[in-house]
């Protein structure tokens, strides 16, 4: 059994609270691949650290990923009640466990007060992925159920575009 946290959309908030070591990653990322064992040891070593350990499948998660504007995979923050700072250190056992042990983090500028996960700009970064993977979602039923030509989908989107900006613009 993993002693990592999964965390999604309905429980991210609770790193928040404490501290974190957090990983973004994708299953199909080789590089994130080569660190899953590393990370499931740092994990076991939690408690003594006094962390918590957690991840964030970013193919699943993608109101999250835009909410931490991940950009790279893997990608690792470091939380500390609220304050995120982005880890860039080395990805060996040894190297995460300095950072912890030895707050290496206290030397590292936490992410911008706009920038923050908790921030309001952040949020809505957070409905922008969700909203590109519900468009994404339309995409793949137009094309996949319905059988409409992926050139069909694409002017479909394009004159939905028109309409809603002619609407607004009204």
């Amino acid at each position: 059994r993993s002693s990592v946290k999964v965390l999604c959309g309905s429980n991210w908030s609770l790193v928040l609270q404490g501290q974190w070591m957090l990983e973004f990653y994708a299953p199909w990322c080789p590089a994130c691949q080569q660190i899953e064992a590393t990370w499931e040891s740092f994990a076991k070593e939690s408690e003594r650290l006094g962390i918590t350990v957690g991840k964030v499948d970013v193919t699943q998660e993608p109101g999250l990923s835009g909410r931490f504007f991940v950009t790279t995979l893997p990608t690792i923050y470091h939380a500390n009640d609220g304050v995120f700072r982005r880890y860039r250190g080395s990805r060996t056992l040894e190297d995460l466990e300095g950072y912890i042990l030895e707050r290496k983090w206290e030397a590292v500028e936490p992410v911008a007060g706009w920038k923050s996960p908790s921030s309001l700009m952040m949020h809505g970064m957070a409905g922008l992925f969700h909203f590109s993977g519900w468009i994404r979602q339309i995409h793949n039923y137009l094309t996949g159920t319905l059988g409409v030509h992926v050139w069909v989908s694409y002017a479909i989107f394009i004159l939905a575009t028109l309409l809603i900006g002619l609407f607004l613009g009204l």
